[in-house]
């Protein structure tokens, strides 16, 4: 389980990677990154086929990034998870963050034998400081029930 001082050391990392950006805009990986970007997070989106994404240079690989970043936001289907934090850590990235249902267990196994902090089973729009009134609320809905990590 994830705790809120986890959750809290990710977020107090302002410039991230990003993995699962679309060019379909109604992923939920698109508005994720808008909603950081808006929050203030400094953003690398990586893509290997897009150019640009909302007119930010995307970077096909995680190695490909121009400098050093606190994390990864990993927006991916849970069997690219595992894939990804090797990724991560031939980048030389020290967390990420799996989006609800993205983390497999072979990909938190990689991660504690790589020395990755990771979170998973979150959702990180819950979380961001400013994010739209929806999220705001399923996170106080959740603090109400007694459901929000400790």
């Amino acid at each position: 389980m994830t705790s809120k001082a986890q959750i809290d050391e990710f977020l107090s990392q302002k410039t991230l990677a990003f993995v699962g950006i679309s060019r379909s805009p109604r992923q939920f990986g698109n508005a994720a990154f808008r909603e950081m970007r808006k929050a203030g997070y400094r953003l690398f989106p990586v893509h290997p086929e897009m150019p640009t994404f909302d007119g930010i240079p995307c970077h096909r690989r995680l190695v490909d990034l121009p400098e050093p970043v606190g994390g990864l936001v990993a927006m991916v289907a849970a069997e690219r998870a595992e894939a990804v934090v090797h990724e991560a850590a031939a980048a030389h990235i020290p967390r990420i963050w799996f989006q609800q249902r993205g983390a497999s267990e072979a990909a938190l196994e990689a991660c504690a034998s790589l020395g990755i902090a990771a979170v998973h089973n979150e959702c990180i729009l819950m979380f961001v400081r400013d994010a739209a009134f929806f999220h705001r609320f399923h996170r106080g809905i959740r603090a109400l029930f007694g459901r929000l990590p400790r």
